[in-house]
């Protein structure tokens, strides 16, 4: 796979760019590892972001009946439509463009080596849609913030909100050597299953960005010293509303809060402010 890959990037002049996330995958382990996670049948319509020169695309296409290739540089995705019709594949459509940007097809599986500088806003903008599940290269430090639990020290927000929003399941590692050119950090693998009933609403997210801000502090003053994500209110006033909350979460450590507890935190935190905003309106 590197000779050929090298041989592609030598023939059209290629110089690819790390800041792009332009690192391709040249082990062909690694590849047969996220084709058999995929399980791609002729009857799956596959979204692929970051297709770069077709090292995915083109297993893909000879396993399903449609592939929607997104790929943000415009030079290499004409080379890559170029590949796809030299090998007699039609039924790639190959996109050109911004993954957290443009409209995404209509497709059940997404499979991917994601361009890490979008992990975050391309994650969060799949889970809006309906689909199977997604098999997803990530930077491993992100993967295992995906799956940490509460009390780690890589628990996150991005940790709850994928707890509501999805099953992330960590399937393997993968070395910085399987990709050239060679980056810095290593890779894991993600299957991320979407739910499709998730209670998270806008002020879940606020009150979830207020804790995360001080995530080693105890939740009563994490909330306190930011509790303008929330809503603006006067210092006396937030001390006054967070008193009211329950005192055994608040006087525990934001970091070791299950998913579960913040939500609850977050309900009761609103009821308060729609019970003083309703007195308040008398």
């Amino acid at each position: 796979m590197l000779a050929d890959t090298l041989k592609i990037l030598k023939l059209y002049d290629i110089r690819l760019d790390k800041r792009k996330g332009q690192n391709y995958l040249i082990n062909p382990g690694v590849l047969s590892r996220i084709l058999e996670y995929a399980h791609i049948s002729p009857k799956d319509r596959v979204l692929e972001i970051g297709a770069g020169i077709g090292t995915l695309t083109i297993p893909l296409a000879e396993r399903a009946g449609k592939v929607f290739a997104v790929e943000q540089d415009r030079k290499i995705a004409e080379i890559l439509i170029k590949r796809l019709k030299d090998a007699g594949i039609y039924n790639v459509e190959v996109i050109i463009g911004d993954a957290t940007k443009i409209k995404l097809p209509t497709f059940n599986k997404v499979i991917s080596n994601l361009p890490y500088q979008i992990s975050s806003p391309i994650t969060f903008k799949l889970l809006k849609k309906d689909f199977d599940f997604g098999i997803l290269m990530y930077q491993l430090e992100f993967a295992e913030r995906m799956v940490a639990k509460a009390g780690a020290s890589n628990y996150s927000r991005l940790s709850v909100m994928l707890h509501f929003c999805a099953h992330a399941e960590m399937l393997f590692k993968v070395p910085s050597n399987a990709f050239f050119p060679e980056p810095k950090i290593s890779s894991a693998v993600i299957k991320l299953k979407p739910n499709k009933q998730s209670y998270v609403d806008e002020f879940f997210l606020k009150t979830l960005r207020a804790l995360f801000q001080h995530k080693r502090k105890k939740v009563r003053n994490a909330l306190i010293d930011s509790f303008h994500e929330i809503t603006p209110m006067d210092k006396t006033t937030v001390k006054s509303t967070v008193s009211k909350l329950e005192p055994e979460l608040m006087n525990s450590r934001v970091f070791k809060l299950e998913p579960e507890e913040i939500m609850k935190i977050s309900r009761e935190l609103k009821e308060v402010l729609e019970t003083n905003s309703s007195i308040g309106n008398k």
